[in-house]
């Protein structure tokens, strides 16, 4: 996907790129290429692939009535950047908290950060585990999302228990996987939260598709959730 092709498919969703926002998307993808030299941020570095399967297929969460533009994001293990950047780039109203446990990659984003001009995005070296459980932050979000390869029942205690009730967790999975799903409606109850939605999104060019699940947040998650760095993955609730 070129970058014209690019802003002329999210036009078919109502999103029109300004020529700065434009201008900031190649911004990104060239420090994503300078930056993935000295570390390893993304297998994905070529222009078209990085604005189909990195750009493109963080802004599907704009498909998406449930979620808000103008509120409060927090991004969970989002490595280069991904959704919440390209999401902020085109909803510059959005507040965006990120949160990653590698430091280096709060380095890259920080400089990305600056260099593309974004205001109102906070970034936080922690594990997701603890992160959860410091009181200013919990159960504060709007919307909490996760592109990640853990299973699900393993994002939903690392990412629901930062959601406030009634707002949204917004998981991103490459693709659908009904035993995944089941295994983690208990979690997903026990958490707070409620699936409401299961969503296909095929990516434009014959990209392939994404699956992306929104569960709302019905109630207050218990405190002893998430519980301490590393049980999530090694004993993930069932």
């Amino acid at each position: 996907m070129k970058p014209e092709e690019f802003q002329a498919e999210l036009a078919k969703h109502g999103l029109d790129l300004t020529s700065e926002q434009m201008d900031q998307f190649s911004a990104y993808y060239r420090l994503l290429v300078e930056w993935n030299q000295k570390m390893n941020l993304t297998a994905i570095t070529e222009l078209e692939e990085v604005y189909l399967k990195h750009f493109y297929d963080s802004l599907t969460l704009l498909f998406s009535e449930d979620f808000q533009t103008d509120g409060s994001l927090c991004d969970v293990g989002a490595g280069a950047g991904f959704p919440s950047i390209p999401l902020k780039i085109v909803c510059p109203q959005l507040q965006v908290t990120i949160v990653d446990s590698l430091n280096k990659r709060i380095t890259f984003l920080t400089t990305l950060v600056e260099e593309l001009g974004l205001d109102n995005v906070f970034l936080y070296h922690d594990r997701a585990e603890t992160f959860a459980q410091r009181k200013e932050l919990r159960e504060s979000f709007d919307s909490v999302t996760a592109r990640a390869v853990a299973r699900l029942n393993v994002l939903a205690e690392l990412c629901l228990p930062l959601v406030k009730k009634q707002g949204y967790f917004f998981a991103l999975k490459a693709a659908k996987s009904e035993e995944e799903l089941e295994e983690a409606r208990k979690a997903i109850a026990v958490l707070g939260g409620k699936l409401v939605k299961e969503q296909d999104v095929s990516l434009p060019n014959d990209g392939g598709s994404r699956y992306v699940l929104t569960i709302q947040k019905k109630k207050e998650t218990p405190k002893k959730y998430p519980r301490k760095p590393g049980l999530p993955n090694k004993q993930p609730l069932k």
